[in-house]
């Protein structure tokens, strides 16, 4: 496999369109922090395109940010919280989930999709993505979306393309909508619900009116690995509500929280913002040494009984749960899980509670055995095949990173 670095655009589209001659296969890169991420890639050329970075054009008062993917992000949530702003589907850095030693950029993240516990308020990432301009599979540079919401040309391919983890396009520059930055947060932590009980206080918090900007739950054994007192103190388990914004209205929310379900330890600024941290970031509630880790999406409701199929036929099962029970965390033991990485397992689980599963981190030879994505339904599979090729008709990037041979 050969290095490729473009530093620009059109240096990028130029490499593409030669490829494209020989039907030579790119894995796309910028951080690398996410290349263990999905089915591993196979590919003729390592396409490096973390040199094409930087912040193109930032307008606070309009709320905008271009920038190009390359960037760290660091970089840029520096930017926006020196202007008192954030990128609100707040972004984990999954480095230490995913053993990747760089930083994360940009790209990666909305290539993935990738959403931090503020996402059950705020929305994904996909929804703040503007527009963007990007190189297809022919090498041709094209344009959708623009920089603002009332341009809505091409605004349903921006939320096509981020989370087709770089096998439609190349992106080589983005426009994202900021938001302010809350003047407080203050997360209540009710102590030693059940699972189930947790999950149905979570969805009342979240349809109570209070603005509940995160909400989750970690079982007894994940809040113990918290290096917060307030949570990892021997109580049992914790169920987290957060509330963020002016200091006058935190306060007077946390008092009708209290009320409505019961008094808590409560965790003020730096302490609130490391306990969502930790949980965005996952591996530092998980167990130590080598897990296999999934990331399931059920019906929120049904996010207990899910976990419980599981543990029924996998003892050593453990689990989170994040999004009020729409994402839970499942951390399997690897001799337990088998040589499938406990795929049929959580499948049959999630057959009778609704929605999808991810495999999130497994050794090389599992992820390129099972499905890491939710299978398709046959026509839904057959419209996935004529996007790719409407953008990739050959074929040429991260091919086999989703489903095998595409």
């Amino acid at each position: 496999m050969t290095s490729l670095s473009p530093s620009d655009e059109k240096q990028l589209a130029d490499m593409v369109a030669a490829a494209a001659v020989g039907k030579q296969t790119f894995e796309i890169f910028a951080g690398g922090g996410k290349r263990g991420f999905g089915r591993p890639v196979a590919a003729d050329h390592a396409l490096d395109i973390s040199g094409i970075a930087g912040i193109v054009d930032y307008e606070p008062a309009e709320l905008i940010l271009t920038a190009r993917p390359g960037t760290p992000l660091a970089r840029i949530e520096a930017e926006l919280r020196g202007r008192g702003q954030m990128l609100a589907f707040e972004p984990p850095d999954w480095r230490g989930l995913l053993g990747g030693a760089n930083a994360p950029t940009l790209g990666g993240v909305l290539a993935c999709n990738i959403s931090g516990p503020r996402r059950v308020r705020a929305g994904a990432a996909r929804d703040f993505l503007l527009g963007f301009s990007a190189v297809n599979g022919r090498g041709e540079i094209f344009k959708a979306g623009g920089k603002g919401v009332k341009n809505v040309t091409g605004f349903d391919l921006s939320k096509l393309i981020v989370g087709s983890f770089g096998t439609l396009s190349i992106l080589t520059e983005v426009t994202l909508k900021v938001m302010p930055r809350p003047e407080t947060e203050r997360t209540i932590l009710l102590h030693a619900l059940a699972d189930e009980v947790a999950v149905g206080a979570m969805s009342a918090a979240l349809n109570a009116p209070h603005e509940i900007s995160g909400v989750a739950h970690l079982p007894e054994a994940a809040a113990r690995r918290s290096s917060l007192s307030g949570v990892a103190d021997g109580l049992g388990a914790v169920t987290a509500l957060r509330i963020e914004g002016p200091a006058p209205s935190v306060a007077f929310r946390a008092e009708a929280i209290e009320a409505a379900f019961g008094r808590g330890a409560q965790l003020e600024g730096d302490d609130s913002a490391a306990f969502w941290r930790d949980v965005g970031e996952v591996r530092p509630l998980l167990a130590d040494g080598e897990r296999i880790v999934w990331r399931l999406c059920p019906t929120p409701s049904l996010a207990a009984k899910a976990v419980e199929a599981v543990r029924a036929r996998l003892v050593a099962a453990e689990a989170f749960y994040d999004w009020g029970g729409g994402q839970v965390w499942l951390s399997l033991d690897p001799a337990e899980a088998g040589s499938d990485g406990g795929a049929a397992v959580v499948r049959d689980a999630m057959k009778a509670c609704g929605g999808h599963s991810t495999l999130i981190v497994a050794r090389k030879e599992v992820r390129s055995q099972v499905e890491v994505f939710e299978p398709a339904a046959p026509a839904l599979s057959a419209l996935a095949a004529r996007v790719k090729s409407g953008f990739d008709p050959l074929g040429l990037f991260n091919p086999g990173r989703m489903r095998e041979g595409r």
